[in-house]
């Protein structure tokens, strides 16, 4: 039952896409729950929750079980762990102490035996909700857009991935980096895919997700590509990402 962190301090790398159409690709023949970190709650309305009576706030604070909490989405086996705005209250209110940071790791221990796998989608930045993820993640993917600052951030995030590792999560692993957002018609994608390859190897998954309008187009109708577009491009790149994805897991 591993828990994969989809997480990335810089924003605009395509991370909530990410996270839930590689939650939706997993749950065609996984049971999966997304659990969405971000105070803007991009992952719970881009799977059709706008309003959600306890979120992952109540979680994190002690007010709610998490069983209490999740939703069912229209996607088959996907369930989730909502966010709202009051999210960004928790990560103001929660100090980086150890104890804080395992709030997640805490809230979750109840609902891990009901699915086969959970994906968490962090906020773009290294505070006490992606700290939580970071603690409570067996693996880490980190999606990586094919731009010219794509590298920006990375030693950062390598950096505090080491931190976590030495002080509250020994067991965390890179499970890869995920290239994101590529458009196959112009030199500087390709300029950076082989740039990303040359530095970090086999850590980098062989799917390269492409821009697309269909990914894009989406989350404005509360569905995963696999609903709104499932013939896409996009959509046959996230199906190859978590055929990866599962045999890294099980390679671990």
């Amino acid at each position: 039952m591993p828990i994969i962190g989809v997480i990335n301090q810089k924003g605009g790398v395509g991370k909530t896409t990410s996270a839930i159409n590689l939650a939706a690709a997993l749950a065609e023949h996984r049971q999966v729950l997304l659990v969405d970190l971000d105070p803007q709650a991009n992952a719970s309305s881009g799977l059709g929750v706008n309003i959600a009576e306890k979120t992952v706030y109540d979680v994190l604070v002690g007010t709610t079980p998490a069983r209490q909490a999740i939703f069912t989405s229209p996607e088959h086996n996907l369930k989730i762990l909502p966010a709202s705005a009051d999210l960004a209250s928790a990560a103001i209110e929660l100090d980086a102490t150890t104890e804080n940071m395992r709030l997640l790791s805490k809230a979750l221990i109840g609902v891990r035996p009901n699915f086969d796998l959970i994906i968490l989608d962090a906020p773009p930045s290294i505070g006490a909700l992606t700290l939580n993820a970071l603690a409570a993640a067996d693996h880490l993917l980190i999606p990586l857009q094919t731009e010219y600052y794509a590298l920006e951030g990375i030693a950062s995030m390598m950096d505090t991935v080491d931190r976590i590792q030495a002080s509250v999560n020994p067991d965390l692993q890179i499970l890869g980096i995920v290239l994101t957002m590529f458009d196959s018609r112009t030199r500087l994608s390709q300029e950076v895919e082989e740039n990303v390859r040359k530095h970090f190897g086999k850590q980098v998954f062989g799917t390269v997700i492409p821009r697309n309008v269909r990914l894009a187009e989406a989350p404005s109708y509360g569905q995963a590509i696999f609903q709104y577009a499932p013939r896409s491009h996009g959509a046959a790149a996230y199906r190859r990402l978590a055929e990866e994805v599962l045999e890294r897991v099980s390679q671990a």
